[in-house]
């Protein structure tokens, strides 16, 4: 089964060309929910499926994931997104291996330096240097390697080859230039277009810069996705992923400040009416907590209206070079809108 390391060619796209497609869940019990929509993603045309990881927010992804891919043929699963603090990086590592070992190498490694599973248990986010060794760790160990960790020299006996890509999240000019350096693809968590371009395009740099080839980092944006033609109802259940993004923000902008060009206007005017985070509510519709983000934001960082508003817009992030869009799909029409991407919406972007 080859599906794992395809995740990783080369998919420069020309107008006109195939995108992925994928969903994005919270591990809700019960994991049964979870379970059925990916087998149901699958029969429309969903390549991915992913889940959150705080496990104590949401349950534990890593066991709901070993049944999401036994009720799948080819679905890639894997973590949006893991980080380097709540578990060992050899327990990651060996979960991985295990899985692909037992369904044919179809995880990906999505990792970030930690939100809500580090700061709800008290810790602060990893910083970028423990992230860069820990990808390497938990991709060496994962594909059968022999890798330096804790000051011992670890490989696990029963692993030989495999493949297990590493797509990590960010939006800083440092973390968007580790990633360009060493990861295999890179995790946008929002859908619009100008960022997307300048990030996109700082990630590409930097592989350039490293000496690899750009067009070589799988990219995968992330957003709410819900169609229809009631917008400010689709706003009100999605702002949850303004304050969600606003989160991961706010540090940037208290290390940049807000009216520097290291990152852009585009993604940190709206968080001067941030007033709290409640982590309770994270990734939840009618978060109170998010009452700060505009419509704008909204419009801008989510993909909402009809069939043709998302076709035009996935078109729009498809030329810029993005490999796959990934619907986050907390919201009230999950059913709905697997639908109307599945048999519509997919089927004309490929």
């Amino acid at each position: 089964d080859q599906t794992g390391q395809d995740s990783t060619r080369h998919r420069g796209r020309a107008k006109g060309e195939m995108m992925d497609f994928g969903v994005v869940m919270q591990t809700d019990p019960p994991a049964g929910r979870v379970i059925e929509l990916t087998k149901r993603a699958e029969g429309l045309g969903f390549t991915h499926a992913y889940t959150f990881d705080s496990h104590v927010l949401w349950q534990e992804p890593y066991v709901i994931h070993s049944q999401m891919l036994a009720a799948t043929d080819n679905m890639v699963v894997g973590p949006m997104v893991t980080n380097p603090g709540t578990r060992d990086w050899t327990v990651t590592a060996s979960v991985f291996a295990t899985l692909n070992d037992m369904y044919g190498e179809r995880t990906v490694c999505g990792i970030g330096r930690g939100d809500s599973a580090m700061r709800v248990i008290g810790h602060k986010p990893c910083n970028l240097a423990t992230l860069e060794e820990s990808m390497g760790v938990i991709k060496g160990l994962a594909e059968g390697e022999e890798v330096d960790y804790n000051g011992t020299r670890q490989k696990f006996p029963w692993r030989s080859g495999g493949s297990l890509p590493i797509w990590m999240a960010g939006y800083g000019p440092k973390a968007l230039a580790l990633c360009g350096r060493v990861a295999d693809g890179f995790v946008l968590q929002l859908a619009d277009p100008q960022i997307a371009e300048w990030t996109i395009g700082a990630v590409r740099a930097s592989a350039e810069e490293a000496g690899r080839d750009p067009d070589d980092i799988y990219i995968c944006v992330v957003a709410p996705a819900y169609v229809g033609d009631d917008i400010a109802h689709q706003r009100d259940q999605v702002r949850w992923f303004g304050g969600m993004v606003g989160n991961h923000v706010a540090d940037l902008v208290g290390r940049y400040g807000s009216e520097g060009t290291a990152v852009p206007a585009a993604l940190t005017d709206y968080i001067e009416g941030r007033k709290g985070y409640d982590y309770t509510d994270h990734g939840r519709a009618g978060a109170e907590h998010t009452d700060f983000v505009p419509d704008e934001i909204i419009d801008r960082f989510c993909i909402l209206g009809t069939e043709s508003a998302h076709l035009e817009r996935l078109e729009e992030l498809r030329d810029l070079g993005v490999d796959q869009f990934a619907v986050y799909l907390m919201h009230d029409q999950q059913d709905e809108t697997l639908d109307a991407y599945g048999q519509r919406i997919i089927p004309a972007m490929t």
